[in-house]
């Protein structure tokens, strides 16, 4: 009798002790930015895939923005948001390994890497050979200007821990997005459709960080939508609509700082994002405006490429109109958020060979995964950035120019085919392993717990249904229905389709490189992490995924050297200003110039734009190359000799006071030797009306 009253006091205060971790709604939180802009100059972009998009200059500098939360009892979590196109499975390596200098206060388990999305950043940073091809080889520098600039914004945020509230709320956004597959999804079930009224999801989620004295500290937003509103035409680096977002918010409570610099620290993190698009005008053909065939987003000849565009009339406005709503709606929901976040902090992380789960099927056998395989839709392209016109999306096995090209190219091999069906495959990336692989197999599965909500961390691009159906599977096991899926993050894996959308093989599912039966895999291992993460149960760390940092092949040329026109010196200002403007117009200017790959200019900008202050006398930064008002655009004009220019761009925005104002240049040029020099240049002063 005595054991059983001492049993059920225990499990009283146990159940006390949960009861009042539940309720405790303070937590150690610091936040942190940083920049990890890459190469402006010669390097190809990551997103598109398309030879010959290479940066030429920047339209506004990509961050890493980092979240440390610790619970009272020392659990710890570690979010990254990052202006890229993926996070690779190398820079996750890379950035963990780098935080081993805290003791084991941060590792895999908790330290959650994601990306926004942006196609408009430099590439050659993954390790797998399939993203070096357009790049022509791994660009080292831009690699390390990655990791080195999380690991900084992760620094950043663990000096400023400090005690502070997490809010939440979360709202619909109906004007930011459309479906870019909608035959795909219309291909699920009738009584799956029924369940949700739209084709994309539109719910954004909102956490607000406030300090014990009131003080706002940072924001996440998540929100599904594409980074591609600039588009493939596109040569500059930029954030997109996300970055964009970001920067709008922090201006609210950065008084007086340019982008980048500021104690407030937001935000837009993705979610299921596959088939989302930021192009609401919808797909057109390029030439005439007629409408697209809607299967296979193709267009009759000589109506040109079947391409999604708007809202705004080119891809910068556009960029603009969809940062701000999102950035409306994110501030209207932290502006309304009572509800706070209160118990205990967890996580969890697994390693998964993804190339060999098995699948149980309605009919009681079981299926598998495949080794990794893109299909021939995949070299299609998307409404928002077409790729090889030969190609076609929505082409099967079934399709006779598709059954041609797949005799040709000799890759049919009946296992793998099979397991891919009704794929036609373009490329079995899972046999190709000269010079490495080319392709990842082992991919990292991970969820954060913040009392009753759950941060879902997946390793590629779900489509809109495929994120419903993890999320429904996790609320049925959680009783929550506070899911968040963010992605991608922490590694990279192209697309994750419904088993249903994998059958029309539009560019998502010729991308879901691991068969028909991907998501289930994926449904089926994280339905097991978040049981074992509810119950406590530690998970073993499955198997390692390779390091191929040191088998990176590096074939991009070096700068050799810069040289300038003669009687002139680097800085000069070829092209000056007027001594007038308005605002509202644009100041255009031009100054000899060196290669931007002399130096990234890491936490510093190649231009300034400078209001004389006259109560100081002294001249003050109000823009640089973080803003989204300049554009900073470089041009080689003599290739033999090695000469270039800098044309910069500064839209001056109606706020701007009126005064006296000049444009500064800075870079660093190389000589023969391989030595490189800092200059800078300056415009003649001017005036804003």
């Amino acid at each position: 009798m005595i054991k059983i009253i001492l049993f059920s006091i225990l499990i009283r205060s146990v159940c006390l002790e949960q009861f009042l971790d539940s309720s405790n709604d303070e937590y150690n939180i610091g936040v942190g930015i940083a920049d990890i802009t890459g190469p402006a100059a010669q390097t190809n972009m990551m997103g598109y895939a398309k030879v010959g998009q290479d940066t030429a200059g920047i339209h506004f500098r990509l961050f890493s923005r980092a979240f440390v939360i610790e619970d009272k009892h020392g659990n710890r979590i570690c979010f990254v948001s990052a202006d890229l196109c993926m996070i690779d499975t190398l820079t996750t390596l890379e950035v963990v390994k780098r935080l081993k200098k805290y003791e084991g206060l941060y590792t895999e388990k908790n330290v959650m890497l994601t990306s926004t999305h942006t196609h408009s950043g430099s590439g050659g940073y993954l390790q797998y050979a399939l993203y070096s091809v357009t790049t022509g080889g791994f660009i080292r520098e831009n690699f390390y200007a990655i990791a080195d600039g999380i690991v900084r914004s992760i620094d950043r945020a663990h000096s400023r821990m400090a005690k502070a509230r997490i809010y939440f709320n979360r709202g619909n956004l109906f004007n930011a997005s459309i479906n870019r597959s909608p035959t795909a999804y219309e291909n699920n079930p009738n009584e799956e459709k029924a369940k949700y009224e739209l084709n994309t999801d539109k719910t954004m989620y909102v956490f607000k960080f406030i300090d014990l004295n009131g003080e706002p500290i940072g924001m996440i937003s998540w929100f599904a939508v594409h980074c591609t509103s600039m588009n493939n035409t596109n040569t500059q680096i930029s954030g997109d609509n996300k970055g964009y977002a970001s920067q709008i918010f922090e201006r609210g409570f950065n008084v007086d700082q340019l982008p980048g610099k500021g104690p407030f620290v937001a935000a837009f993190a993705n979610a299921n994002l596959g088939d989302v698009s930021p192009n609401i005008n919808g797909p057109h053909c390029s030439i005439n405006g007629a409408s697209c065939d809607n299967p296979t987003s193709t267009c009759s000849i000589g109506s040109g490429e079947c391409i999604a565009s708007g809202p705004g009339a080119d891809m910068f406005e556009s960029t603009r109109i969809i940062a701000e709503r999102q950035y409306e709606k994110a501030k209207e929901l932290f502006e309304l958020s009572i509800d706070r976040l209160a118990g205990g902090i967890a996580s969890i992380h697994q390693y998964i060979d993804m190339t060999n789960v098995s699948v149980p099927l309605p009919d009681g056998s079981n299926a598998r995964t495949c080794k990794p395989a893109l299909g021939m839709s995949f070299a299609a392209g998307t409404t928002d950035g077409p790729g090889v016109s030969i190609f076609k999306q929505g082409i099967s096995l079934s399709n006779v120019f598709t059954d041609q090209i797949h005799r040709f190219t000799n890759f049919s091999i009946p296992d793998l085919s099979e397991c891919h069906y009704p794929k036609p495959i373009l490329l079995p990336t899972g046999l190709m392993k000269v010079p490495y692989d080319w392709t990842a197999e082992i991919l990292p599965t991970q969820i954060f717990k913040i009392g009753n909500f759950f941060i879902v961390a997946v390793p590629a691009e779900f489509s809109t249904m495929s994120g419903r159906r993890l999320r429904e599977s996790l609320v049925s096991i959680t009783k929550s229905e506070n899911i968040i899926i963010t992605g991608p993050s922490n590694a990279y894996s192209h697309y994750v389709t419904t088993f249903e959308e994998y059958q029309v093989q539009r560019y998502e599912g010729a991308s879901t490189i691991y068969g028909p039966h991907t998501l289930s895999g994926h449904i089926s291992q994280f339905e097991k992490l978040m049981t074992n993460l509810l119950s406590g149960i530690e998970i073993e760390p499955g198997p390692s995924p390779p390091n191929l940092l040191s088998r990176q092949i590096e074939s991009k040329n070096i700068v050799a050297f810069d040289s300038k026109p003669l009687n002139s010196k680097f800085g000069d200002c070829k092209q000056n200003v007027d001594n007038f403007y308005a605002v509202g117009s644009t100041v255009t200017v031009t100054f000899i110039s060196a290669n931007p790959r002399n130096n990234l200019m890491i936490e510093k900008s190649f231009l300034t734009v400078e209001y004389f202050n006259e109560s100081s006398s002294t001249w003050q930064i109000v823009a640089s190359d973080v803003n989204y008002e300049t554009n900073f655009i470089w041009e080689e004009k003599n290739k033999l000799l090695h000469q270039s220019k800098a044309i910069i761009k500064w839209n001056i925005p109606t706020s701007t006071s009126s005064g006296t104002y000049k444009i500064r240049h800075f870079g660093y040029h190389k000589n023969i030797l391989g030595q490189t020099q800092p200059f800078s240049g300056e415009t003649n002063e001017f005036y804003v009306l």
